[in-house]
This record gives C-alpha cells, sequence and structure tokens, in this order.
C-alpha cells in the first residue's frame, strides 16, 4: 500500500468514527440530510474520502442514499446493533449507560449458555486456551496492566463462544470483545480487577475441562452480573 492509499484509509476513519459517533450519539437525528459538500469542507477531505465513509455507514444501517433525495440519516429500528463500530461509538457517547445495560442482557442470555454448551464440546486445545488465557489474568490483574489484562480476557471469551459448538453463539465474540474493550477504554474497570472476577473464570475453565456444565453455566452467570453491575455503578470519567 502505498503513502497515499495510507493517507486515503487513516481519513476515511477519521470521517467514518466522526459521523458514526454523531448518529449514534442523536447529534445527528434520524431523518437529518448528510450533504456530500459539506462533509467534505467540515472534514477537509475529498469527494472519494467521504463517499467511502457514506458507503461503509450505509452498509451498517446508518444512514441510506436515494437518488433525488440525498444520503439520510436512518432511524435506530435499522441500525446493525450488533456491528462492533457501532457498540464502541454508542459507548463513547451520552447513551453509554442503556448501551452496557443491552450489553448485559444480551450476554446474560448468551454467554452462560455458551458455557454450558462449551462444557460438552470443547476440544483439549481449547480447554488449554481458557486456561492459559485465565493464567495470564492473574498475572495481569496483580500487575495492574490492563492492556494485557483485556487482552487475555478477550481470549477467553472469545475461545469460549467458539467451543461452543454453535455458530451463531460464536459469531457474537466481537461483540462481547468490543464490550470488553470498552470497559477498559472508557475507565470502567478498577486499577486491579477483581480477584473474584479472575477466580470465577478459572471455574468456569476448569468446569468446561470436566464436561460440567451446570457448573459452568453458573460461574459464567456470575462473572457477567459483576461486570454488568461494576459498569452501571462505575462514576463518570
Amino acid at each position: 500500500m502505498g503513502a497515499k492509499d495510507q493517507t486515503n484509509g487513516g481519513l476515511h476513519g477519521s470521517v467514518l468514527d466522526g459521523l458514526g459517533v454523531q448518529i449514534t450519539s442523536g447529534a445527528l437525528p434520524a431523518g437529518h440530510v448528510l450533504r456530500i459538500e459539506q462533509l467534505e469542507h467540515r472534514f477537509g477531505v475529498s469527494r472519494s474520502v467521504v463517499r467511502e465513509a457514506i458507503r461503509v455507514l450505509e452498509s451498517m444501517g446508518l444512514v441510506s442514499s436515494r437518488r433525488r433525495v440525498g444520503v439520510t440519516v436512518a432511524p435506530r429500528v435499522r441500525w446493525n446493533l450488533f456491528d462492533p463500530r457501532i457498540i464502541r461509538w454508542r459507548l463513547s457517547g451520552g447513551d453509554r449507560d442503556g448501551q452496557l445495560r443491552s450489553l448485559g442482557e444480551l450476554r446474560r442470555g448468551v454467554e452462560p449458555v455458551a458455557a454450558a454448551l462449551a462444557a460438552r464440546n470443547a476440544t483439549p486445545e481449547q480447554c488449554g486456551q481458557l486456561t492459559g488465557a485465565v493464567m495470564s489474568m492473574a498475572v495481569h490483574g496483580r500487575s495492574g496492566d490492563l492492556e494485557s489484562y483485556l487482552r487475555a480476557d478477550i481470549l477467553f471469551h472469545r475461545t469460549l463462544l467458539e467451543a461452543c459448538g454453535n455458530e451463531m453463539l460464536a459469531a457474537l465474540a466481537d461483540v462481547v470483545a468490543e464490550v470488553l474493550a470498552g470497559r477498559t477504554h472508557h475507565h470502567l474497570m478498577p486499577a486491579h480487577p477483581e480477584p473474584a472476577a479472575i477466580r470465577w473464570h478459572a471455574e468456569v475453565a476448569q468446569a468446561v475441562q470436566a464436561g460440567d456444565a451446570a457448573t459452568a453455566e453458573r460461574f459464567m452467570r456470575q462473572i457477567v452480573e459483576e461486570a454488568t453491575h461494576a459498569m452501571l455503578a462505575a462514576p463518570p470519567a
């Protein structure tokens, strides 16, 4: 990729993030018409960069394009709410608590079930990955290295969803990863992660390896409940 392509890629990402945050926060409400010329001037980019950003937003259901009407912000019912980028933008906006509640309810309905299924379907390699992820979480939790802790936490949850043997549940791995990343990057994590939560991850890993579906489901439910409660209770950054 040449320097010009890299520059355009960065500009495209900047326009995409800027418009995405404004749309998902309600600053650009449903029905608002976006003018290409105005966006060119506002972001200081070429028409092709703006059009590429609009194309991506349209694929996510955030806007619609019609001849003689232009680019119009779509109502929330048309958004692809499972797109990790939409989740990221909504977590950075004013309706963070509403998004966290929705995500917490989604996780409560998905991850405990996935844990129980993983206890029946996980491969030895996946069991090893779960155990390794927990060990990394324990090490980085004690040191307070939240970015390394986050990587281990994401690996744990992604592996668990993949190990459940249900491709529909596994497809939600990126959604869960975005929730975990949002908790860290929006300062909703304590300086040292809750030791009990790390123990519960270890209990899930052990239960999956032992084929104990009921125990895996119970401790995963505790993990999700603790995380959701802690995020909603955290003071504004």
